[in-house]
């Protein structure tokens, strides 16, 4: 009998069938081939790609900027050939109103230009050494914003350099000035004269340095 079970069992293992194999999905399209990256140029005058250019106020500045760094750009934009297929299909007259469009706009910036250059040449820089109670002072900088500089971050640059608090307020006229804490006026003047830091593009002659003292009996 104990033979016979062990028949039976053997039996049953070699009805037992491999489960079939598994149906291999079907392979998809390959991956797409990494593009390189784009490169872009800015122009150094207007700062747009420079294929833009042409519809910012310095066309004549930027093609001048463009043919002295990249000669390549250069001749793909603005080549006789290139110029050419640009404005082929044009009229005589058409091209005659682009062309006096284009300088005009180049004259009203200039014009623009200039007028920011002697505004700002004309502007002051004024570094006050003001007395507060028992000889203290405090150092007030107005006019810095006339020379593009951020106050905000040359009120940082002041307060690191010297260790002090300096803040962005506002004086008695309505205007921003940055005040520092202590008489450091001789050394602002310093760092501006050595264009330290964002202190940069602003003429001596055009800082000043004056003194307010207390008034007697009053605080």
């Amino acid at each position: 009998m104990p033979a016979k079970k062990n028949r039976d069992k053997g039996d049953k293992s070699a009805a037992i069938a491999d489960p079939p194999p598994a149906a291999s999905e079907p392979e998809g399209p390959p991956p797409p081939e990494p593009r390189p990256p784009v490169r872009v140029l800015y122009c150094g005058v207007c700062t747009f790609p420079v294929e833009y250019c042409e519809f910012g106020s310095s066309l004549t500045r930027c093609k001048e900027w463009l043919h002295e760094h990249d000669l390549e750009a250069y001749s793909k934009y603005y080549s006789d050939e290139a110029l050419q297929a640009k404005i082929g299909t044009l009229s005589l007259e058409a091209q005659s109103k682009l062309e006096q469009e284009t300088a005009k706009k180049e004259a009203k910036a200039e014009a623009k230009a200039d007028a920011a250059l002697k505004k700002k040449l004309a502007s002051q820089v004024t570094i006050k050494r003001i007395e507060r109670n028992k000889r203290k002072h405090v150092t007030s900088i107005h006019g810095l914003e006339a020379f593009d500089i951020d106050l905000k971050k040359a009120a940082k640059q002041f307060a690191s350099k010297f260790a002090t608090g300096a803040s962005v307020t506002k004086n008695p006229q309505g205007l921003e000035e940055i005040v520092v804490q202590g008489d450091v006026s001789d050394e602002v003047f310093e760092m501006i004269e050595g264009e330290v830091g964002i202190l940069k593009g602003i003429p001596a002659d055009n800082v000043e340095i004056v003194e307010e003292k207390k008034k007697k009996g009053g605080d």
